[in-house]
């Protein structure tokens, strides 16, 4: 049973096709809306709004983009003509423990919150989230590799750095597609749940042995684990997809230099699946705002 949001008013924020799908469900649960840079029509209980300052009035919950905001301090946003600045000095005039939701915060974004006495919840760091949400990551990284490669993922040797929620659905879907998987990682017990899986376990100490055998690399980890020595062991033919938030786990610098096809794609879910990314936005976020807002304590 979804919670009943009558009434509360929300600030949703620029975005992409998920946040689309995101605001149709707060509207039908009732959310009085004032959005920007998210295109909709024919919604109830939604006001457009032409500039930042004018959206947060009076709201009680802000909803930022899951990339949440640029470099340069705009708000990510696909749809919008002109960039959306998210001033800290809008954000301060915002009550004390406000709760504002991204789906994941930058440095920067973390700052301004501290500074304005700002509740920020990372949606993506919420487990139900990132599980959920590794299904169209994994799915969307095959699609890449199936784009890259002259192979089929059957009968590849896809090799799988990292196996958190990701990396785990991506080395079980590959199984499933008849890959010959190979998952590297440095926790033990981790280790042994690969291998009771029925895929081969590897620790990053035998990278550079096995990595010669790689097709395909799929990369989780947001560290430089694909160095320029492992990738001088790496055949020259081998397709890295890395996964990983930016700069990612690999010397690109170095690929380039070998000749080693590896490409960035952070973000995937909002990319190649972008209504079902939506939904389960739209599946947790009302519970989270009625956990946050102050006037259900």
């Amino acid at each position: 049973m979804q919670p009943n949001l009558a009434g509360i008013k929300i600030a949703v924020l620029g975005g992409d096709a998920r946040e689309i799908v995101l605001t149709s469900e707060l509207s039908r649960l009732g959310a009085k809306l004032q959005v920007i840079g998210v295109p909709v029509t024919g919604l109830s209980n939604v006001k457009v709004c032409h500039t930042v300052s004018d959206v947060l009035q009076g709201v009680k919950a802000v909803i930022l983009p899951v990339p949440g905001i640029n470099k340069d301090g705009t708000i990510y946003s696909v749809f919008s003509d002109q960039p959306l600045e998210l001033s800290e000095e809008l954000l301060a005039l915002l009550p004390d423990q406000t709760p504002v939701f991204v789906g994941f915060a930058r440095a920067r974004l973390v700052e301004i919150m501290r500074r304005c006495h700002l509740k920020l919840i990372e949606v993506l760091k919420k487990d139900d989230v990132a599980i959920l949400n590794s299904i169209p990551s994994a799915e969307g990284a095959i699609q890449m590799a199936m784009e890259a490669t002259d192979i089929t993922i059957h009968g590849s040797n896809s090799f799988v750095l990292g196996f958190g929620r990701t990396g785990a659905t991506l080395a079980r879907l590959l199984q499933g597609m008849g890959a010959k998987v190979t998952v590297v990682t440095r926790q033990q017990a981790q280790l042994a749940r690969i291998y009771a899986m029925g895929i081969d376990p590897l620790t990053y100490a035998d990278l550079p042995v096995q990595i010669p055998q790689a097709n395909i690399i799929f990369n989780k980890v947001p560290a430089l684990v694909l160095s320029n020595y492992i990738l001088s062991k790496a055949s020259g033919g081998v397709v890295i997809i890395d996964l990983a938030s930016s700069p990612g786990g690999t010397d690109f610098d170095a690929a380039k230099r070998l000749g080693i096809k590896a490409l960035l794609a952070p973000g995937l879910p909002g990319k190649v699946a972008p209504k079902t990314a939506g939904q389960i936005l739209a599946q947790v976020m009302p519970r989270l705002l009625i956990e946050n807002l102050v006037e259900f304590k």
